[in-house]
């Protein structure tokens, strides 16, 4: 049996195929920026016609991990980082693109917490991914809270600072809106008055620049302010700090934990920081889980 996981993000796609008595095949591509939602799906298309081509039998199973907010009859009603989806019949996309498959999604930040739990045995996990934007999710007693049928895990969306920026979302002071990546160079843009590229940040944190040391540390600032709050109800025994932007930026997983360990209170200490041992592609193996036969609810 072929099996295939989807990662759709804000800025790029990974596809993940696995079939019995093969080794695992993957693809990530990125969206054209200014593309609608049939552009895109057209795109999928293609990168999936790509991927599967060698597979020795036809996919017969789809998870596909979503950052947009999914309603419940199946259609997108925000997807902030890629507005032309708003509106779209998910379903009915992934039944058309997939019309001889099972198709199950969810929540990218859901499906990332129950993979990086899954991988380091931890029964009780908080997870927060930073990217695009910050997906999260919490896992306790080994299963994903709140649960299917009753939304996803919001991290990004987590005030933390009520005077802070405006989020994509309508409200100010989001997480998402101070510490995603997107977020984080946008302000090193305007700290240090030149356009600022991920590999521009890196190399200013490298160097110590105060624009980039800065930007990066308000971030992790956030970040940890985040992370104490949602401890304070769930009491997760560890939290997993993942996503692209946090894997790949030096010393951010440290500059997060360093914050955390500060905002603890006597008698209530702080979780675990750990990183994602799954890196970037936390959302994609959850993906991969949730098209596994008995891998849940969603979809179709």
């Amino acid at each position: 049996m072929s099996v295939l996981g989807i990662d759709i993000g804000g800025t790029k796609v990974a596809l993940r195929a696995e079939a019995d008595g093969v080794e695992p095949n993957q693809l990530t591509f990125r969206w054209s920026p200014r593309a609608t939602a049939s552009d895109d799906l057209a795109r999928l298309a293609a990168g999936v016609a790509q991927l599967v081509r060698d597979l020795p039998t036809a996919i017969r199973s789809v998870g596909v991990a979503v950052p947009a907010t999914v309603d419940e009859r199946g259609r997108v009603a925000v997807w902030p980082s890629r507005p032309s989806w708003n509106g779209l019949d998910l379903g009915a996309a992934l039944r058309s693109t997939f019309p001889d498959a099972v198709v199950r999604w969810a929540d990218d930040g859901d499906l990332a917490a129950v993979a990086e739990a899954e991988a380091i045995g931890e029964r009780d996990l908080l997870y927060i991914g930073v990217g695009t934007g910050i997906g999260g999710g919490i896992v306790l007693g080994g299963r994903s809270v709140p649960g299917p049928g009753r939304g996803s895990c919001e991290l990004g969306h987590v005030v933390v600072d009520s005077a802070g920026p405006r989020c994509a979302c309508g409200r100010t002071g989001c997480l998402q809106a101070i510490a995603s990546g997107s977020a984080t160079l946008r302000r090193a843009t305007s700290a240090r008055g030149l356009p600022v590229s991920f590999s521009d940040l890196r190399e200013g944190v490298l160097a110590g620049s105060p624009w980039a040391v800065t930007v990066v540390d308000e971030s992790c600032l956030a970040l940890a302010t985040a992370v104490a709050s949602v401890n304070e109800l769930v009491r997760p025994d560890c939290a997993v700090l993942g996503g692209g932007f946090a894997a790949d930026l030096p010393g951010f997983v440290d500059g997060v934990e360093g914050h955390l360990r500060r905002l603890a209170r006597p008698g209530h200490p702080v979780p675990a920081l750990l990183p994602s041992v799954l890196g970037g592609l936390s959302s994609l193996h959850g993906a991969i889980a949730l098209a596994a036969p008995g891998g849940g609810a969603g979809g179709r």
